[in-house]
């Protein structure tokens, strides 16, 4: 039977073919952009709920070393009375600095009979003037710790001040407790968790604002600069012990995803609030996207390519063929020809299959990077884009200088790290400079590479190494021999390539073979 090529490969049936395939590339962009998105939507939301869990225990973590701080130091006073406090009050002070801890001991000791007093800190004269602990905010507790608490403002920066007093003989009163700046409790809690995307800040039950990024809100009541209403704080109804939910930040403006959880301690009784900015959750997602659109358009223009450079070859086909059958006189020399274009159009058909293989895997590896780790992922996608500049245009004798090959799988094998990281190692080794002026087939490094990985296994335990060395006379690429125990599938138009065009070029000098623990091939170099 005899099949009429040109009006198999009509320009009508390409044109459908090619619209075709972008149809169903553009609904497999749709679709993957889709599940990008909602993947790196919840991945983001884990990571802010972690974030806010870990932000959270670092200020109960120190929310209740203040409270203990306060127990030790009652215990001390009552323990000594008059004897010792001043003394404490110092050794304390002394072992915080040290500590880096943020309380500061003091005293007051009001001698009624003598009709003195002396302290220690410069908070503690407020006792001196009732009138002053009056202009004080009250900070309401009605724990098991039995402390009091008030705010005091002292050179445009708030103290929270806790104390308990002493009753002793002839009605004299000790009164002792702790401070701790409130700049310095929020400082600590940045250097805490040093992330830019998140911020915290504590309030009371009544509202009052204990820390803050902003200076001038603290003290003041957290109803009336934040959108966060009384039943925000309602947590118990909840099955997380905490409430979520989206809002605008007084601080920076922008959308931000809020989390509110009781604290609770002895002699405390409030809440927290962590804020993360979605601003940036947007942007990576908008990113990956980006680049995966960028991707899809590039395996199109590939797909076109191929469509129009095969019917180009069919056509190239058909005048030969009808250029034989009208000239029989020159048979001989006709048949040469037709032979040397039937081995051309083959090769042309392999080089044209290893371009869209070779971005079908780098897809795949994309997709199972991104939910692994979104850096990587972006690094993998930059590279990727620099490799198919390489791609998009190839030699058309299909054999390129040796350097471009090396500088190409220097940049696919960093490619392949953003993927397998301590998996696998890599090397080029250059024993002979003069050979890279010297050729050999397109892609030749790449496919022998590709197939180390294709067909071995990669571990940390064990990983896979690959050497390339550029000798005088040939380029030989080895691998540790670690094959699979589970049978490999897929075409082996690399190696049909790379055995056609050293056929073609009437080299047959091309080697595989397994030395010890060493799986080594020999590409032989052309002038």
């Amino acid at each position: 039977m005899t099949i009429n090529f040109k009006h198999a490969l009509s320009r009508k049936s390409i044109y459908i073919t090619a619209l075709s395939a972008c149809l169903i590339a553009v609904a497999a962009l749709a679709i993957l952009s889709f599940l990008i998105t909602r993947d790196s939507q919840k991945n983001t939301e884990d990571f802010a709920k972690k974030t806010f869990f870990r932000k959270y225990e670092s200020i109960e973590k120190e929310f209740k070393n203040i409270e203990d701080y306060q127990y030790l130091l009652r215990a001390l006073i009552r323990k000594d009375g008059l004897q010792n406090y001043k003394d404490y009050s110092s050794v304390l002070n002394d072992l915080n600095k040290k500590r880096n801890l943020l309380t500061d001991s003091w005293y007051y000791y009001e001698n009624k009979a003598a009709g003195k007093s002396e302290s220690d800190g410069f908070l503690s004269d407020i006792f001196r003037n009732k009138k002053d602990i009056e202009k004080t905010i009250t900070l309401e507790n009605d724990g098991a710790g039995d402390f009091r608490d008030i705010l005091v403002t002292h050179k445009d920066s708030l103290f929270w001040v806790s104390y308990d007093s002493l009753i002793l003989p002839d009605k004299n009163v000790l009164y002792y407790g702790s401070t701790v700046s409130l700049d310095d409790l929020h400082q600590y809690f940045i250097n805490v968790d040093k992330n830019s995307n998140t911020y915290a800040y504590v309030f009371t039950k009544e509202g009052i604002c204990i820390t803050h990024p902003e200076k001038k809100y603290l003290g003041k009541n957290i109803f009336e600069f934040t959108d966060i209403n009384p039943k925000d704080t309602v947590c118990s109804t909840s099955r997380t012990g905490y409430t979520q939910g989206t809002a605008t930040s007084e601080y920076l403006g922008v959308e931000v995803t809020r989390f509110i959880k009781p604290l609770k301690t002895d002699n405390f009784e409030g809440y927290t609030v962590v804020n993360h900015v979605n601003f940036i959750i947007d942007e990576n997602v908008y990113k990956i996207k980006t680049y995966t659109t960028y991707i899809f358009l590039a395996a199109l223009f590939l797909i076109v390519t191929v469509f129009i450079l095969f019917q180009r070859a069919a056509n190239i086909a058909y005048q030969e063929k009808e250029k034989i059958q009208s000239e029989k006189n020159l048979l001989l020399i006709e048949n040469e020809k037709m032979h040397k274009a039937e081995i051309i159009n083959q090769l042309q058909q392999l080089k044209n299959n290893i371009n869209p293989h070779f971005l079908f895997n780098s897809l795949n590896s994309l997709y199972m990077l991104i939910g692994i780790n979104k850096e990587n992922a972006q690094k993998f996608t930059m590279n990727l884009s620099k490799i198919y500049r390489y791609l998009i245009v190839p030699p058309k004798e299909n054999i390129v200088l040796v350097s471009k090959e090396i500088n190409f799988i220097r940049k696919y094998m960093e490619l392949l790290k953003s993927r397998f990281d301590e998996e696998l190692r890599f090397e080029v080794i250059i024993n002979d400079s003069k050979s890279l002026e010297k050729r050999i087939p397109y892609l030749s490094l790449q496919i022998v590479t590709e197939n180390a990985i294709k067909h071995n296994v990669a571990t940390i335990d064990q990983p896979l190494e690959i050497i390339i060395s550029v000798e005088e006379n040939g380029i030989v690429v080895k691998n540790t021999w670690q094959p699979k125990t589970e049978p490999v599938q897929g075409e082996k138009f690399g190696i049909n390539y790379l055995t056609q065009i050293y056929e073609y070029f009437r080299i047959n000098s091309l080697n595989i073979s397994v030395d010890g623990e060493y799986f080594i091939c020999f590409l032989p170099l052309m002038k």
